[in-house]
């Protein structure tokens, strides 16, 4: 921990000080303090040549910066090892001079213009309020180098120190002796050796205990007790029913218990939990009567910003000071050969950076497959490559692997759900005919969220205008039916575009439980083309990816309905299991939706990521999942409401991914 760390002008006049212990305050301003004692005998008299100077216990290192005739110190106790403190010292003069260079150049002009001193040369400068919001930034570079190296010394593992052990002896002799001081609590830890002996002789004597040998036992202990002998038998007791109620409940009673019921007219419900269904501040806009919803952004905190700004200072200032290296050391034609791009990327300069890509991948929650993949791809492209004027390998890879992951997620089919809705509703059918509802079969693991997701979208749909049927396919689920009941009587009350009494434009289609999911969706379909429903949403039982039996009767329903939109609905909480979950979804319905016919299996056309809300920036199950099937993410359930749908923008997935 330091104690001490200082800004000062060679004049002698102290820019900004921190303290960070009530000693090292004290002694601050003292004469005698090791800051003090750096600039007058070690830097004006010139007694060191060394950047670390020792006085009364602390150790002091520091750094100069001769064109504003800075001095930056940093005092700790000289016991501690603090491996951080030339990288701080660093930082810590980059930082502030980029920062403040007008204030600083212009309070140093003031100095060599006044003879009179620095302290009343720079009287009429406001240094507390030039260096306003120092502090916090200080702040977070000590936090992160001190988090930077916390980590560092964690993975470290520590070094196995041998330690003889003696067993415990019984002669008293043997035990060690107390000290004059120690007497006060010679009974406590007499009492505790006794303990921990008889333990010992305790363990040994167990069978397969570490004494290896077996205590002889006592008559008591080898003779059976009466109790042994003779098994205790426990006293059942009769069961007693529970009493709920003086009196047995009345119709009435148990109607206002019944919360599956469709009670649009219950006026207490709208007054309570009409509100909580919608989040106003989550709600998409609506333009020319098209209702879309909102675009997700990943969450930028402050203290985030804060310190990607002071890294983005750091390594500017390194690039220019890179930059100015290179030109003053290399001859004229290195030099002209840099700036024409003449320098290739070679394996050995790719690989380290490659890895540490691949590394943050994974941070980011992408599958490891998938993440050695897309890194082996960005590695052969740029093999060989010509790199740009002081382009550094690093920032090669990133520019490369933003593109490559810009490229995997941008959809290569249009994810414009409504368009394909209104277009198939313009679409001209034959005389005697009915036009066929649009309609998306949702499918996925169990507990996913699909029910959840499938009203959300029902909101949107509704929000648009358009009459929705939602088809109860779930006959496994217990409860299944009874929850879409409940969102069907939410989203009936909530209206268009926020209108109550909506009732009519969304309907529950179901059969019960224990029937065929194909069959009772293909009777969804015939109700909603004879009464004018305009899309068709299929609720489907979540199955495990490797249960065949399931598979076969998931794509029995595809095959036999012919849906026009299968959307996988996963969670963004896995990475590797995303992956395997959904090539399989994607594999059984391609091959048990084709057999015994000459028509192509369908397959996932879509997916709808749930729990988005859960993951902050780690967002790699979205490039996991397109890169596996190659289609677009529709859709992003972040919350708890009707409006928690967002729409996945590309450029924020890769920010999100490879900024860090």
């Amino acid at each position: 921990m330091l104690d001490l760390c200082t800004i000062s002008h060679k004049g002698g006049l102290v820019l900004w000080s921190r303290s960070f212990t009530p000693e090292a305050a004290a002694i601050a301003t003292s004469p005698t303090s090791p800051v003090n004692s750096l600039i007058r005998e070690a830097l004006i008299e010139g007694r060191s040549t060394e950047e670390t100077y020792e006085k009364n216990g602390y150790a002091v290192k520091w750094t100069l910066f001769n064109d504003l005739e800075l001095i930056f110190c940093v005092a700790y106790q000289r016991i501690l090892q603090l491996t951080y403190v030339e990288e701080l010292l660093d930082s810590l003069k980059t930082l502030f001079v980029e920062l403040f260079r007008p204030f600083l150049t212009a309070f140093v002009a003031s100095v060599h213009a006044v003879n009179k001193g620095v302290v009343e040369a720079v009287t009429t400068l406001d240094i507390s309020k030039a260096l306003e919001g120092w502090d916090k930034t200080f702040d977070r570079l000590l936090k992160g180098l001190e988090d930077k190296d916390r980590s560092s010394r964690l993975r470290t593992p520590a070094k196995a120190i041998p330690v003889a052990i003696t067993p415990p002896s019984d002669d008293p002799s043997t035990m060690p002796t107390l000290a004059a001081d120690e007497t006060s609590d010679g009974q406590t830890i007499a009492r505790n050796v006794e303990a921990l002996k008889n333990r010992m002789r305790g363990r040994g004597g167990r069978r397969g205990g570490r004494g290896g040998g077996s205590r002889p036992r006592t008559p008591l202990e080898s003779a059976p007790s009466s109790d042994a002998e003779t098994p205790t038998k426990r006293k059942s007791k009769a069961k007693t029913g529970r009493k709920w109620g003086d009196e047995v409940p009345t119709d009435q009673d148990m109607d206002t218990l019944d919360y599956s019921m469709d009670k649009p007219d219950d006026a207490s419900f709208r007054a309570q939990d009409l509100d909580a269904l919608v989040d106003k501040s989550a709600l998409g806009t609506t333009k020319d009567g098209m209702y879309s919803v909102a675009d997700w952004e990943p969450k930028r905190r402050a203290d985030q910003e804060e310190d990607e700004r002071i890294q983005d200072i750091l390594q500017n200032a390194k690039n220019r000071k890179e930059e100015k290296e290179t030109s003053s050391s290399s001859t004229f034609g290195s030099l002209f050969a840099r700036l024409t791009g003449s320098k290739t990327f070679t394996e050995a300069d790719l690989q380290p950076v490659l890895e540490a890509m691949k590394q943050l991948l994974m941070k980011k929650n992408v599958a490891k497959d998938i993440a050695d993949k897309v890194c082996q791809g960005v590695g052969e492209n740029l093999l060989g490559a010509k790199a740009g004027s002081f382009q550094t390998t690093n920032s090669a890879v990133r520019a490369a692997l933003s593109k490559a992951i810009t490229r995997i997620l941008t959809p290569k089919t249009s994810t414009d759900m409504l368009l394909s809705i209104r277009d198939k509703m313009s679409a001209p059918v034959g005389s005697g005919q009915q036009r066929t509802p649009y309609s998306i079969t949702f499918v996925g693991v169990n507990g996913v969220g699909k029910s959840t997701n499938l009203s959300k979208v029902c909101f949107w749909l509704i929000q648009n205008g358009l009459r929705v049927l939602i088809a109860a396919c779930d006959t496994f689920r217990s409860g299944a039916v009874e929850q879409l009941r409940v969102h069907v009587r939410n989203l009936s009350m909530l209206g268009v575009n926020g209108a109550t009494d909506s009732k009519g434009r969304v309907e529950l289609f179901e059969k019960g439980y224990g029937k065929d999911a194909a069959g009772i969706a293909k009777q969804a379909i015939e109700y909603a083309k004879e009464h004018d429903f305009d899309v068709v949403l299929i609720d489907t039982a979540g199955r495990m990816q490797d249960n065949e039996p399931l598979m076969r009767a998931l794509a029995k329903l595809v095959s036999v309905n012919n849906p026009d939109k299968i959307i996988f609905v996963g969670e963004a909480l896995v990475g590797n299991e995303a992956v395997d979950q959904l090539t399989k979804f994607d594999r059984a319905l391609k091959d048990f939706s084709s057999a015994g016919s000459v028509n192509k299996g369908r397959g996932i056309d879509g997916m709808l990521v749930t729990k988005w809300d859960t993951v902050d920036d780690k967002v790699g199950a979205a490039l996991s999942m397109t890169y596996v099937t190659g289609q677009p993410i529709l859709f992003l359930g972040t919350g708890q409401t009707y409006t928690d749908l967002k729409q996945l923008r590309v450029d924020s997935v890769v920010q999100a991914i490879v900024n860090d």
